[in-house]
């Protein structure tokens, strides 16, 4: 087995027990308090996983597998779609699917790992790179939806606040 195969996959399948931990254990309101005006909260990040997971990596590397190009992806319509579950419902969605791509992705080969696809916005992409990202992705919004749920602690922290300085929205520099 090719070792991104396996990094990969374990990535991919420890995504939703972390959520299903955290939704099963923070209450409601913690994990939709946004941290910032326009930022995500931890429930809008696992909102994205779920349509992620619906309409963005398996389609695609069925359409790089089967030699077909795909579309480009517009994450606010996509969230739209999934917005009326509440946590409960979002992470059953989630582990649901995601056993479904688990499954999907054990019969990738290392040689398809090479096969290509074109996406209308960043042209040629390879399988590879696209499971590369797809790991990335599960990390990335998981990050994003602890450090929603940091925020509050940090604000609560007094003169150990300082220690938090790299996730502290309130006082980050504007980007």
């Amino acid at each position: 087995m090719d070792e991104l195969l396996e990094h990969a996959g374990s990535i991919l399948s420890t995504t939703p027990s972390r959520w299903r931990t955290l939704t099963a254990t923070v209450r409601a309101d913690l994990l939709a308090r946004r941290p910032a005006p326009g930022e995500w909260s931890a429930v809008d990040c696992l909102r994205h996983l779920v349509a992620t997971e619906r309409e963005v990596f398996p389609v695609r590397v069925d359409a790089i597998l089967a030699g077909r190009d795909f579309a480009a992806y517009d994450p606010d319509a996509a969230a739209a779609r999934v917005a009326a579950e509440d946590s409960e419902d979002l992470v059953t969605a989630f582990g649901q699917a995601r056993a479904r791509s688990l499954q999907r992705l054990q019969s990738v080969t290392p040689d398809d790992l090479r096969r290509t696809g074109r996406h209308p916005d960043l042209g040629t992409v390879t399988l590879r790179e696209l499971i590369h990202t797809w790991a990335g992705h599960d990390l990335m919004h998981t990050v994003q939806g602890e450090r929603a749920l940091l925020q509050p602690f940090i604000a609560g922290s007094g003169p150990w606040r300082g220690y938090f300085a790299d996730h502290d929205v309130e006082r980050l520099p504007e980007a």
